[in-house]
């Protein structure tokens, strides 16, 4: 029985996943769980791929190691898949949309092979990621938001704190 939620932040690289799940984090009690930090932590990678410099990241490993963690609660979910995780462990799920022009400053500033920076293009064009959390959890807990401005993320962050307020209210007796 979890008394804390878990949420997923997903989105492609650059719309704001760390960024609010920084502050959320902060704000909440909450623990951000970057999957990045945590597959180059704890070896959780079936290597380095230097075309699109990140780690090729082994799921069924990574699954196992934070399984214990996660099934306790309190997690913020810091990844650009949210396919992989059980249903079972994810109380919400926040898809980071951004339009393609601040998406590409956002790479481009990180200096993304020429490569990657188009695949991430594509991907939030095409609404992959938002497709695939559709696909994978309920209606009811996918929620998309869009984060273009400083704004637009101050507002999303309160919209997911008066979230978590809400679950731990409705689930003091702990949810399954």
């Amino acid at each position: 029985m979890r008394i804390q939620p878990n949420i997923i932040i997903t989105g492609t690289p650059g719309v704001g996943k760390t960024t609010h799940c920084e502050t959320l984090a902060e704000s909440t009690g909450l623990k951000h769980l970057s999957i990045n930090d945590i597959v180059k932590e704890r070896s959780l990678h079936d290597g380095y791929d230097e075309e699109y410099k990140s780690w090729i990241v082994d799921e069924d490993k990574l699954l196992d190691s934070i399984e214990d963690e996660v099934k306790q609660g309190g997690y913020i979910i810091d990844w650009h898949a949210c396919d992989l995780f059980p249903k079972s462990w994810i109380d919400l799920v926040v898809v980071l949309r951004v339009d393609s022009t601040h998406l590409y400053d956002r790479l481009k500033a990180r200096n993304y092979p020429e490569a990657k920076l188009q695949e991430n293009l594509d991907s939030e064009i095409m609404e992959v990621l938002l497709q695939e959390a559709r696909d994978s959890y309920d209606e009811e807990i996918v929620v998309e938001l869009t984060s273009n401005t400083s704004e637009e993320m101050e507002s999303n962050i309160e919209r997911i704190e008066t979230w978590i307020v809400n679950w731990r209210e409705n689930n003091k007796e702990g949810a399954k």
